[in-house]
């Protein structure tokens, strides 16, 4: 799989992904991560990347021309729609889930379009498949979201982690047609500072402890996002 990040700040990468996982799936040619600078793409002597709203506003806004040939200068021909997607990392965009991540593993290739400044020119929007957000709330630029689904995607590629692994976590779990939170995990000490860990944990009864996961994962969903069961 390959994913092509651009964006304005390429050196903010550098820690997060020469590190653990997707260090490693890196490593092994699991995944190939282009960071691609934006700017390289700007217009005139300047490599100017942005300029003042029509309108009038607060701030500078990202040109539509720049990140157009940004996009096509990574965009395969030979792939179609559902081998390849653009999305754009914008407040406006619906909020990033498992699903997403899970659907956007099995491509070939994501490009990961990094928002900054005021944001883009509405007309940018014509240009990608999706538009995606992490949250009510707002950052800097597209980057930080774009490490978060980086990672996310990358540690549900065949083989970069351990078969079955991902299937067993929060939001994978599943209850007949529900998503569910991960149920609670204990190792050693069995016992401290008066803390036990549940009998049925250390019982060796394997359908009885399966049960109990799945009946614990309920509970807490139900607690902690009731959403999740609506």
């Amino acid at each position: 799989m390959k994913i092509s990040i651009l964006t304005l700040f390429p050196e903010m990468f550098a820690g997060p992904f020469s590190e653990s996982i997707v260090k490693r799936a890196i490593e092994k040619q699991q995944v190939d991560i282009e960071l691609v600078q934006i700017r390289n793409f700007g217009i005139g002597t300047h490599k100017m990347v942005d300029d003042r709203p029509f309108g009038g506003g607060v701030g500078m806004v990202m040109r539509v021309d720049v990140i157009d040939n940004a996009i096509n200068s990574v965009k395969n021909a030979n792939l179609s729609k559902d081998e390849e997607q653009v999305i754009l990392l914008d407040a406006r965009g619906k909020t990033f889930k498992q699903n997403h991540a899970i659907s956007f593993s099995k491509l070939k290739h994501l490009i990961l379009l990094c928002g900054h400044y005021e944001g883009v020119d509405e007309r940018v929007r014509n240009l990608v498949d999706q538009t995606i957000s992490l949250g009510d709330f707002i950052v800097t630029g597209g980057e930080i979201p774009a490490m978060l689904i980086t990672d996310a995607v990358v540690r549900l590629i065949p083989g970069v982690l351990k078969e079955h692994a991902t299937g067993l976590e929060s939001f994978s779990l599943v209850s007949e047609t529900k998503q569910l939170l991960e149920y609670p995990q204990y190792t050693m000490p069995r016992e401290y500072k008066g803390m036990n860990v549940p009998d049925i944990l250390v019982s060796g009864n394997h359908p009885e402890i399966n049960k109990w996961k799945q009946q614990e994962a309920e509970k807490i969903t139900k607690q902690h996002r009731p959403d999740l069961l609506s």
